[in-house]
């Protein structure tokens, strides 16, 4: 009888091939395109959050340079309200005398400041109209500004100021081209505050400031405060610069060994993004010498004219070797796993084309007429294994191994069956979760952008309502006809900061907790058309109003402001071409007992759709809206939903739509 090995064909024995192939190519395929992945998607998320860290390190930075500048004010018009100061300037008769200058020096060094004296009305007069803070300061108020000082200003205040200003340019490669040999000029934080005799008259101005030019110690403790040891890790060190122009006038930037990098001067591109056009610059930037994680901010001047930057930054070479060294350490964990799974593929392989290829070579047999022909034992028993049994045994009782082979097709189908109904589930499972994580991922950069974006409006809005007291308090009396327009602006920058408040809120609830009060929505309606007039007017749009209740919810005024005036700004945009607002309030009531109230938006527009209807309350919907960006109703539904109320919509196209807002007297779950 012929060896089974002599009866199997060459050409069959590809299965193990096949099987091989079967095994490793998804492991070949799919490991790669995971790497090609993780490099381009992992190397980019981490340049976002070395930009992330710069960023909020500049935020950071300009906050010590605003407390550094508010220092240098408090220190100057401490003085100026210093008994012996004035005692000082009275016996002098409102002149700098000897006495006066002893008094100021010892107090320079006291205050760290490296210039105070002591200016008369009659030159501060002639001097004002350089200065602004002077101008400022003999119009009885203190005032402190970043300013240039040229050679002659400073030298006429100290010859050592000049001297210390002056420095030499050290030509540097990207640099603007430029045909100067040397800064001569000062960046100094500038202050004055009056001086006024016990009854209050003005006896002229007390002027000082710090000059930052050469700084060290002010460059220093601002790198300390925004890099203290251990913030930055894997080896890499944070810097901090001033810029005089383009020109570093302070700076940690070593250019060799101990010796700073003062005098050398900024990138073209920087110069252009930064001091020519104003904006902010986050990015990669070569530094000297070096490539660093960059943020350069524009300083201005008291005519808001760009003088200087702030700079921040930290090595970029180490975050770059941790970066490649982790994807060094997935490659080879990926290329471990791809060796461990070809080993195992081919000792599980053999296992399997082994058991086959006996079957093969006992059909073979039997069709050649060797009726005596059986696969024999077969190590392992796993399916194979029971196969090659029943193989064995349908040759003895073929009706039976028939009736058993059903048996076990069926069973296999429904092992099938139960595998697929697992899998699709898996995927749905798979698809939501992706769902989740793309929207956490969104909402977390919403938490990101709100905390950069409350403290760029801060800003401003703190330049607003001082300017609106200093308006106030200049124009005294004859701010009367004015009055009602100054309450409204003061009212409404109050407004504005309530809005970042609520931004922040939003993107950290459990730090926030809003003040309740009783709130009359008849009055809160008026308040809230009052904002939203100027839309009104221009969009021809008549108000239709039905206030049928006069009750009182208790709940926070101004998260209810901001509901009611999302729903009129939707309901306004819905009617471009002009239409009717209606606007009603009625009683809420359940059982014959006072629940709340119901407050109804409608608009005249072309309505929703039912597809978008049930998508209104979801984050980032906009339903095509233009500069929409998806979270206003979303916003106002948490809102309301945070006192037991909720908020319901209506529509048919064609007939408008139509808001309603469910006000409980009491909020619940506070």
């Amino acid at each position: 009888m012929p060896s089974l090995g002599t009866l199997i064909p060459p050409a069959r024995r590809s299965i193990r091939t096949r099987l091989l192939l079967l095994a490793l190519l998804p492991l070949g395929i799919v490991l790669p395109l995971i790497m090609a992945a993780l490099a381009y998607w992992g190397g980019d998320y981490f340049d976002q959050l070395l930009n992330t860290k710069v960023r909020s390190d500049l935020a950071v930075a300009n906050s010590y340079y605003e407390r550094a500048a508010e220092g240098v004010g408090r220190s100057v018009a401490g003085q100026a309200a210093a008994n012996r100061v004035v005692r000082a300037v009275v016996a002098g008769r409102g002149r700098q005398t000897p006495a006066v200058a002893a008094i100021l020096e010892e107090t320079v060094s006291a205050h760290k400041l490296d210039f105070l004296r002591f200016i008369d009305v009659d030159s501060g007069r002639r001097m004002a109209a350089e200065w602004p803070v002077v101008a400022a300061a003999l119009a009885g108020s203190e005032r402190t500004e970043t300013e240039i000082f040229t050679e002659p200003q400073l030298a006429a205040i100290s010859p050592l100021l000049a001297s210390r200003a002056a420095t030499p340019l050290i030509a540097t490669p990207n640099a603007v081209p430029t045909e100067r040999a040397a800064e001569e000029r000062g960046l100094v934080i500038h202050s004055a505050a009056p001086v006024h005799d016990a009854a209050g008259n003005l006896l002229g101005v007390l002027e000082g400031g710090v000059l930052l030019n050469k700084n060290l110690d002010f460059i220093d403790n601002l790198n300390a405060v925004v890099y203290p040891d251990g913030t930055l890790p894997l080896g890499s060190a944070g810097t901090a610069t001033l810029f005089l122009g383009d020109v570093r006038v302070a700076t940690n930037v070593r250019l060799f060994g101990d010796t700073r990098a003062i005098g050398t001067r900024v990138s073209a591109a920087v110069n252009n993004a930064v001091l020519k056009q104003g904006v902010t610059w986050l990015d990669s930037a070569f530094v000297v010498s070096d490539w660093y994680v960059s943020a350069y901010a524009p300083l201005v001047d008291s005519r808001q004219q760009r003088i200087g930057m702030l700079y921040v930054g930290f090595l970029e070479a180490p975050f770059a070797r941790a970066r490649w060294h982790a994807f060094y350490a997935v490659a080879a964990f990926f290329v471990l796993a791809m060796l461990l799974a070809g080993a195992y593929a081919v000792l599980s392989a053999r296992r399997v084309f082994k058991p086959i290829e006996r079957m093969h070579a006992t059909m073979t047999a039997i069709e050649l007429g060797d009726d005596d022909a059986r696969v024999g034992p077969v190590a392992g028993q796993d399916e194979l294994g029971v196969m090659a049994t029943h193989f064995d045994r349908l040759l003895d009782q073929l009706q039976a191994q028939a009736d058993s082979l059903k048996r076990w097709g069926a069973s296999l189908d429904a092992k099938v069956a139960a595998r697929t109904a697992e899998l699709e589930q898996a995927v749905a499972d798979l698809k939501a979760a992706q769902s989740q994580l793309v929207m956490n991922e969104k909402l977390a950069a919403i938490g990101q952008l709100t905390a950069g974006v409350a403290h760029e409006i801060n800003n401003p809005i703190a330049v607003i309502q001082g300017n609106l007291d200093v308006l106030r308090d200049v124009l005294g009396p004859r701010a009367e006809p004015v009055e009602h327009e100054i309450r409204l602006i003061h009212e409404q920058v109050q407004r504005i900061r309530l809005i970042v408040a609520k931004l922040l809120q939003f993107a950290r609830p459990q730090d926030y907790v809003g003040y309740l009060e009783p709130v009359e929505t008849g009055q809160l309606l008026q308040d809230c058309l009052l904002l939203v007039r100027h839309l009104l007017n221009k969009g021809d749009i008549a108000i239709e109003q039905h206030i049928d209740s006069r009750r009182r919810i208790t709940c926070n005024k101004n998260e209810l402001q901001q509901v009611i005036i999302n729903l009129f700004v939707n309901a306004i945009q819905a009617m471009p071409n002009g239409g009717v607002l209606r606007i009603a309030v009625e009683d809420w009531d359940e059982a014959d007992m006072p629940v709340g109230i119901r407050l109804e938006v409608a608009d005249s527009g072309p309505g929703i759709s039912a597809t978008d209807l049930a998508q209104l309350f979801k984050p980032f919907f906009t339903a095509k809206k233009p500069g929409g960006n998806g979270l206003g109703l979303w916003v106002s539904q948490a809102l309301v939903e945070r006192y037991g109320g909720q908020i319901t919509a209506e529509s048919e196209l064609g007939k408008g739509a139509r808001f309603t807002v469910w006000l409980r007297l009491e909020p619940q779950g506070l």
